[in-house]
């Protein structure tokens, strides 16, 4: 092949654009992830611009819960500087797990064997005649 395909293709990180529109932007920190964030910029009604370059793929789920907060401007610093320390009972985040071997799959789900528990006998069905 020999074409650079991250210069065409947005799905598979970032494009050749996005990192040229960087210059002049600040670097506020990267997550456990490995996406970084950044802002700069203003938006037609003044508000500083936010944004994450993924690693690897584009999911918005990789993005955890208090990097969110600070896209959204719920939190105006950092998510290490503006929030406590996490709890210890508080599990870290996880991305999307549809479409992967990870995703749940319910007792009755043809994935998972098909089979179904069998009805306890409370259940009547309904019949005109009744």
């Amino acid at each position: 092949m020999g074409l650079p395909f991250p210069i065409f293709t947005w799905w598979n990180g970032t494009t050749f654009g996005t990192w040229m529109g960087r210059r002049g932007k600040t670097r506020v920190g990267e997550d456990s992830l490995g996406n970084l964030y950044f802002e700069g910029g203003k938006d037609p009604n003044g508000i500083t611009r936010r944004w994450v370059i993924y690693s690897g793929s584009n999911d918005a789920s990789r993005v955890p819960p208090e990097w969110f907060s600070w896209l959204h401007h719920q939190i105006d610093a950092a998510p290490d500087q503006a929030l406590p320390a996490p709890r210890v009972w508080e599990k870290p985040a996880e991305p999307n797990q549809t479409g992967t071997r990870a995703a749940y799959r319910p007792s009755g789900a043809l994935e998972a064997g098909g089979q179904r528990a069998r009805s306890t006998g409370d259940y009547e069905a309904w019949t005109p005649d009744a």
